[in-house]
């Protein structure tokens, strides 16, 4: 079953489970208070869904801008690292407790997940994640998640809650993920200028689309633009999962947007109709990469037709990596084609570089694997 409309994310039955993503700029306002009123209509849309059968999981942000203003720091918390994770701290509590009385008014218990980019990164942590939702979901709960900012640092965030939105919908195997932004879907231009034009329907996202992106959030209160979008809807694409972009600004964001088919649905790619199995959906969505191989032609022309990747194929060896580690495989002209679990260190990837399967054991001192990266280990992108 395929989602294709808008619409149809409010249907139980294809979409009978729902991430929706809503951004800093939409429950905070400019003075550092909750949009209380704002929030309390989204709250009823959310329970309108829960009535109908749909599972919601909210990814919400505001922590850092309700603690910042209960803090008094500048810049709306986000001077300095110091800043926002201390403001995060102050300001979790605040927005948790928001969530859970406001859910609490239509009879929904409230259950605050706070996670790190590691948390989805590492296949353990990733599966305990799966397990908690699952749990929560089925037992009536309203899970609320937002990103760790009190213990995360530069090298190990997600920097915006969209791409988090689009790897928790992995795994919680959503139907689909909806990003309540303040602005109502991809335009083919930057919107400020005139003849601007948006784009209802993506059916994947390529050179082309992203070319439509500007990088920066209008509000200031947020971390996310247009690009972190995209990147969201890669993530959520690899998985199968349809993501949505509509203005939340509205009274009733959800039934504004939906009822007029107003915003931007990315359709998975064809290629992802049919779910990629679990852990290739994760491998796919991971943020960070421990190195990477660049190949030739002729390698990069076998891993299309489903091909593991061999060491007589690749050109170059970059980083530190060790074996089971993710990285990333470049075509000739550097795009990325893929990623995979290496069977091998990064040292040995660059003693085996360029050999055949038949050196290898001579090369290694030991009996080789099958290949650099078998194709059960590898994600095509």
């Amino acid at each position: 079953m395929s989602i294709d409309h808008l619409a149809q994310l409010t249907d139980a039955v294809e979409t009978p489970r729902l991430v929706i993503k809503v951004g800093s700029a939409l429950l905070v306002g400019r003075d550092g208070q909750p949009r209380r009123a704002w929030l309390t209509l989204l709250v009823a849309e959310i329970a309108a869904a829960r009535a109908r059968g749909q599972d919601v999981i909210v990814v919400s942000s505001g922590a850092i801008a309700l603690g910042a203003r209960k803090l008094g720091l500048a810049r709306g918390g986000r001077g300095s690292l110091a800043d926002a994770q201390a403001a995060a701290a102050v300001g979790q509590i605040a927005l948790a407790g928001l969530w859970a009385e406001l859910l609490a008014a239509h009879g929904l218990i409230a259950a605050q997940v706070l996670l790190t980019l590691e948390d989805l990164e590492d296949r353990r942590r990733y599966l305990n994640v799966t397990a908690t939702l699952g749990t929560l979901l089925a037992s009536g709960a309203v899970p609320v998640i937002n990103e760790n900012d009190t213990v995360a640092t530069e090298e190990i965030r997600f920097g915006d809650n969209d791409r988090l939105a689009a790897r928790v919908g992995q795994a919680a195997d959503a139907s689909a993920v909806l990003l309540l932004s303040d602005i109502d879907g991809l335009y083919d231009r930057d919107p400020r200028l005139e003849g601007a034009v948006r784009v209802p329907v993506v059916r994947g996202v390529t050179p082309e689309i992203h070319a439509m992106a500007t990088g920066g959030s209008s509000s200031g209160l947020g971390s996310g633009g247009m690009t972190s979008k995209l990147q969201a809807a890669e993530i959520a694409g690899l998985a199968g999962i349809a993501l949505a972009i509509i203005d939340g600004r509205p009274d009733s964001p959800i039934a504004a947007a939906l009822g007029e088919e107003r915003g931007t649905l990315f359709c998975p790619p064809q290629r992802s109709r049919r779910k990629a199995r679990a852990r290739k959906a994760w491998l796919g969505g991971k943020l960070r990469m421990k190195g990477a191989v660049t190949v030739d032609a002729g390698a990069a022309a076998a891993l299309a037709r489903g091909s593991s990747l061999l060491a007589a194929g690749v050109t170059a060896v970059e980083g530190t990596f060790l074996r089971g580690d993710a990285i990333a495989v470049h075509g000739p002209d550097g795009a990325v084609l893929a990623r995979g679990l290496s069977e091998y260190d990064a040292a040995e990837c660059a003693a085996l570089m360029g050999h055949p399967s038949a050196d290898h054991e001579a090369l290694l001192g030991y009996a080789p694997r099958s290949a650099l990266i078998h194709r059960d280990q590898l994600v095509m992108l």
